[in-house]
């Protein structure tokens, strides 16, 4: 896979996942842009990034506000002049009993990990369309669109939301050649990996844990250019753990 010359922003670059991400495609020689809320940790990874010879810019980003989001996408144009891959992955979660959940939470929830999705895919469409070959947006969904644990309404809605809306803007976008998929992770371990239980890794198909580079790799699959086969598909990333059958004993 090579992604010289291309240009990809990452939501959520500063950590986690997402720092996963934006060093795989650094990796494989593309411009990234890093957008995240964490000044301190998105200007650390930019800079990490730059003396391992990558082009890498980070850009701060509320990606509840609108405007933060359109700020994001025209500074990326007026830098590099196009925008070639969107990875919408910024989310939160929260885990409180329905009874107690505010709707102020509620709201923060969707609009951080749903309505986000919609504003940077609309607007990096915008810019995609004038490309000759269009351009890819994965969407960071999650196996609890379609399994849930108690307390978990409001995460559950906005990925099972990822899921519905990526292969509508699959649809509507197919016309400029702009391919929308989504990836559902599992488990995947962000902290120390070294501290998980055998019973931990175990309990999987895979018979391990995820770790982030599992999800980015997930990404550079779904944005490589002999791939556009591949649009308004939710790739499931999780070890085998929806596919187990499970009975208590």
């Amino acid at each position: 896979m090579n992604f010289q010359n291309k240009v990809v922003i990452i939501t959520g670059a500063a950590n986690g996942i997402g720092k996963a991400i934006a060093k795989e495609y650094a990796q494989k020689g593309a411009t990234v842009v890093l957008a995240d809320m964490e000044e301190q940790a998105g200007a650390k990874l930019e800079k990490e990034l730059k003396l391992q010879g990558a082009v890498a810019l980070f850009i701060q980003t509320d990606v509840r506000k609108e405007v933060d989001i359109v700020h994001l996408i025209n500074k990326t144009v007026q830098q590099y002049q196009k925008i070639d891959i969107l990875i919408n992955n910024a989310g939160i979660s929260t885990f409180t009993s329905p009874y107690e959940l505010t709707i102020e939470d509620w709201d923060n929830v969707i609009q951080t990990n749903l309505r986000s999705v919609f504003i940077a895919s609309r607007e990096a469409a915008k810019v995609m369309r004038q490309n000759e070959n269009g351009g890819s947006i994965v969407n960071i969904a999650s196996t609890r669109a379609t399994m849930s644990e108690p307390n978990s309404e409001a995460y559950a809605a906005s990925k099972g939301g990822i899921v519905a809306i990526t292969h509508a803007m699959a649809a509507s976008f197919s016309p400029d050649n702009i391919t929308v998929n989504a990836v559902s992770p599992g488990w995947i371990e962000t902290g120390d990996y070294e501290e998980l239980r055998v019973v931990d890794h175990e309990q999987h198909l895979s018979n391990r844990v995820g770790k982030p580079s599992d999800i980015a790799r997930a990404c550079l699959y779904l944005t490589d250019s002999e791939n556009d086969f591949v649009t308004g598909e939710n790739l499931t990333v999780d070890g085998g753990m929806t596919r187990k059958m499970i009975y208590e004993h």
